[in-house]
């Protein structure tokens, strides 16, 4: 599996062929109940943003999707009954929302709703055909405000097919993102009397968001984890974290989004970085945080280093393998300008990384509630911050299997004010992938960071260590 950019999926030409509900299913779903378990904090957050632009008549673009290649003719009625028995592992997408009387209502629909049948849509010549083809499927069906929130598809061939499914982001996260690949590769094959895995129990999200709330109200102001949050920002001047670059954008103001990606170590040199960082006390992941801290301040002279970053839930209950939008955001901070050495300021990384951690027991939007009310960020709450995520794919189900091996992963690409960072390890190598302001300003600057953090990756991997310098003044 590799995350990479949505014009980067160009599969061999075939008859395209699409998965849709039967209209009986349609019809029940759409006059399924209401059920009280509220969304997530962030499904709400994302309900009342996509609602809003599509007020606005913006183009939908928040999905989410995998795709893979899989050997052997498709066999139509086997993948029918591999979605609808996906759907059912998943009480989550039997889900859909409205917004009523500013209030978000959740919708279940009955599991009678599993029924699935194929629909062949045409074929297509060239990439930019089947680029605008799944662009505007995605953009119109992939949606949380009715049923299905997902589509499934396949580009069908002799010997064998493209697998693609996408989903509103509402209903799906990176990880759940890494698991539905390979189990929808394996529901199909099960059906079809290959041999694969059962996929085990997995919990359900609706559980998930009650039980996110209740959490949520357990931390008062007071609460450590909240201090924390407090602590960081006041040291901070009360700002979320902006890429430390001139991204060529005025304050407010955002660009299309552009995706970079970056092959940053190969996977022996990721082991050799993986070493230094053990020797120095930290884990990989700390070190990770502590090469981009450096970068900051040799390119901008931020002597201390504050990103926020996703940290995954799925460790609150049964959801190892759950389809949902299963994580939380925390602060990362600590020092960088008055270290030495790359393991000094890993150390201290993989400190502020753990603090990192406890300091997530707090769902993020308890913490923004009480530095709202006590005017700790103030107008910085409407900014979306410079986010920064480490992934190690090696650990997913499904790894080294061809469905994960030859899965890719992209996202819908709207508008952005940041370039965030998403690093990621696989058994191949360690790379990343940014979405960044569409503008030359941008472009230059990122290309100049993404090269100076290379190279102190490769400096430490090579060496096991690397020594700090100024090398521009603030700002860059």
């Amino acid at each position: 599996m590799i995350i990479t950019a949505l014009g980067n999926w160009t599969p061999q030409p075939g008859t395209l062929v699409e998965w849709h509900p039967v209209e009986a299913a349609l019809d029940a779903a759409r006059d399924a109940p209401v059920h009280p378990a509220p969304p997530s904090f962030l499904q709400e957050d994302h309900l009342r943003a996509a609602s809003a632009a599509a007020l606005r008549g913006d183009e939908h673009h928040a999905y989410t999707g995998v795709a893979t290649e899989i050997d052997g003719s498709l066999d139509r009625g086997g993948l029918s009954r591999a979605v609808a028995a996906y759907v059912l592992r998943h009480e989550g997408l039997r889900c859909w929302f409205q917004i009523s009387g500013g209030e978000v209502v959740r919708r279940l629909a009955s599991p009678d709703v599993a029924s699935f049948e194929a629909r062949d849509v045409g074929t297509f010549d060239t990439d930019a055909e089947f680029q605008s083809y799944v662009r505007a499927r995605f953009s119109a069906e992939a949606t949380a405000f009715e049923w299905p929130g997902f589509v499934v598809g396949a580009v069908e061939r002799e010997g064998s097919f493209t697998l693609y499914y996408a989903a509103d982001h509402a209903f799906t996260d990176g990880g759940s993102q890494a698991l539905v690949i390979s189990e929808l590769a394996d529901l199909y094959a099960l059906e079809i009397g290959e041999d694969a895995p059962v996929p085990p129990a997995a919990g359900s999200h609706l559980e998930y968001a009650v039980d996110e709330r209740s959490r949520a109200a357990r931390f008062g102001s007071d609460a450590p984890e909240i201090d924390a949050w407090r602590k960081i920002f006041r040291d901070n001047d009360g700002k979320m974290p902006r890429f430390p670059l001139d991204l060529g954008l005025a304050d407010g103001e955002r660009d299309p989004v552009r995706i970079v990606e970056r092959h940053l170590l190969d996977a022996e040199a990721t082991a050799a970085l993986d070493a230094a960082c053990k020797a120095a006390g930290a884990r990989i992941s700390s070190g990770v945080f502590a090469a981009v801290g450096i970068t900051d301040y040799e390119l901008a002279g931020c002597a201390d280093y504050f990103g926020i970053t996703v940290l995954s839930t799925r460790h609150l209950g049964d959801y190892a393998q759950s389809q949902g939008w299963f994580v939380n955001f925390a602060p990362v901070a600590f020092a960088v300008g008055d270290a030495e050495d790359f393991r000094t300021v890993a150390q201290r990384a993989h400190s502020g990384f753990e603090q990192s951690k406890k300091i997530a027991a707090a769902p993020v939007h308890a913490v923004l509630g009480a530095l709202a009310a006590d005017g700790t960020l103030g107008s910085e709450l409407a900014v979306s911050p410079n986010m920064l995520s480490y992934i190690d794919f090696r650990w997913f189900p499904g790894v080294g299997r061809p469905a994960d091996t030859r899965g890719e992963h992209f996202t819908g690409e709207g508008l952005t004010s940041n370039a965030s960072m998403w690093i990621n390890r696989d058994a191949d190598h360690l790379y990343l992938c940014a979405q960044v302001p569409d503008n030359a300003v941008a472009a230059e600057s990122v290309e100049r960071y993404h090269s100076h953090l290379q190279t102190v990756l490769e400096t430490i991997a090579r060496d096991g260590n690397y020594a700090l310098r100024v090398t521009e003044s603030v700002g860059g």
